[in-house]
């Protein structure tokens, strides 16, 4: 499947459970190496994290675009399912919100490797990023309205400009080891917290 058909939903035959387990297993380990060593990691490196040998990436994503739009749809989608998920689980909708804020985080860093690894298919690029916020901003949304709602933080913030924030502070992450995007998005939230009572 090349980049542009994962980046539009496509698929095959629906594959087995076990399957699906496996490719989950890989895409989860390729995101943790893809936050650590960005886009460019070497194949062997996830390989190695994911338990399997390079023939078995290779055989389910042939091209590194491949394996990146897929990386980039499992983090979408886990970001997207983990919103509600901590609003249930958590103690607070702003303890939700924060959590939630930094597995986005961990999103952006891969994200922001993925313009280079899809240069030649800007088509599919600008399809991602439409399925991105058609997913995420909705959650986000969810999350912040919970934690208005219990006057945590002031009502009226928008998800999208939120989400537009905590990306621009997460630019350039890789350039610099001194910069940790993290303290400031925690100052970011922060923010929405003391202006509670604007």
């Amino acid at each position: 499947m090349t980049a542009a058909d994962e980046a539009g939903g496509a698929s095959a035959r629906p594959k087995r459970a076990d399957a699906v387990r496996n490719q989950q297993t890989l895409l989860a380990a390729a995101a943790e190496v893809f936050v650590t060593s960005g886009v460019d990691a070497p194949i062997r490196e996830i390989a190695k994290r994911a338990g399997v040998g390079m023939g078995t990436i290779y055989r389910h994503f042939p091209t590194r675009a491949d394996l990146v739009v897929a990386v980039y749809r499992h983090q979408v989608e886990a970001c997207a399912e983990a919103g509600p998920a901590l609003l249930a689980e958590e103690k607070s909708p702003f303890a939700a919100l924060e959590r939630w804020v930094d597995l986005f985080v961990d999103f952006l860093v891969t994200k922001h490797g993925l313009a280079d690894a899809l240069r030649s298919d800007s088509g599919g690029f600008e399809a991602l990023h439409a399925y991105f916020l058609d997913r995420l901003v909705p959650v986000c949304g969810q999350l912040l309205d919970a934690a208005a709602g219990v006057g945590e933080i002031r009502a009226g913030a928008e998800p999208y400009e939120l989400m537009r924030g905590v990306g621009n502070l997460c630019v350039g992450r890789g350039d610099d080891p001194r910069y940790d995007p993290r303290r400031l998005v925690e100052l970011l939230l922060r923010g929405l917290r003391d202006g509670r009572s604007c």
